[in-house]
């Protein structure tokens, strides 16, 4: 401390020291502020926006990875359409005629084979295409597991099926053997089988009674 000074002086130094601080200190803070308002600050609204985008990018990239992981969908059989609005019920006629016919043509078929007649119903060859087998004939003939059974029908041609053993029954592939083959109420098949999971198939058709 120089000696020349007074406490006085010495005072009034420090505090111009002091204030010249502050004004700098002010100026620093003023500039700051300044630059704050000028820099456009981003709406609420477009960020609200860019986040719901950027969700739904991740929420479909999600969604492919899913779709990528599923297995290939099977491939089926093209079958004919039918408008089930018009559903025509056979007569008693010619529900009869069908199956009379249908006896016959299993006789002449002769027993090196086993056979059995089944006539058609609206719920074997529309909506739900579900044909129920005899119980005694899958009994004694047919697996006792699930199986695929091939219908062949009159032209060689053949259909594999699904067998249901514990419901006795043709699900998956009697749809497209039914609409292929234009089956309807009223009609009679004769089934008769060749080899332990494959049938050949005889179709008599209802409409067959007014060709007499």
């Amino acid at each position: 401390m120089s000696p020349s000074l007074s406490y006085e002086d010495l005072r009034n130094k420090k505090l111009q020291e002091n204030k010249r601080k502050l004004e700098e200190l002010k100026l620093s803070h003023l500039s700051v502020a300044l630059r704050d308002a000028s820099s456009p600050k981003p709406s609420p609204s477009k960020s609200v926006k860019r986040k719901a985008l950027q969700e739904q990018r991740l929420v479909a990239v999600r969604r492919s990875v899913r779709v990528a992981n599923l297995p290939e969908p099977p491939t089926y059989r093209p079958c004919k359409r039918r408008d089930l609005s018009n559903r025509v019920y056979a007569s008693d006629d010619e529900r009869m005629y069908a199956e009379t016919r249908a006896e016959e043509v299993e006789a002449e078929l002769g027993s090196e084979f086993p056979t059995f007649v089944k006539p058609m119903l609206q719920s074997h060859v529309t909506g739900g295409f579900w044909l129920g087998l005899s119980k005694q004939f899958c009994n004694k003939y047919l697996p006792k597991r699930d199986s695929t059974i091939t219908l062949v029908d009159e032209e060689d041609e053949e259909f594999d099926t699904v067998y249901l053993a514990n419901k006795r029954g043709l699900s998956g592939g009697w749809r497209g053997f039914s609409l292929h083959h234009e089956l309807v109420d009223g009609d009679a098949l004769v089934f008769q089988l060749i080899e332990p999971t494959k049938f050949k198939v005889h179709i008599i058709r209802a409409s067959g009674y007014h060709d007499q």
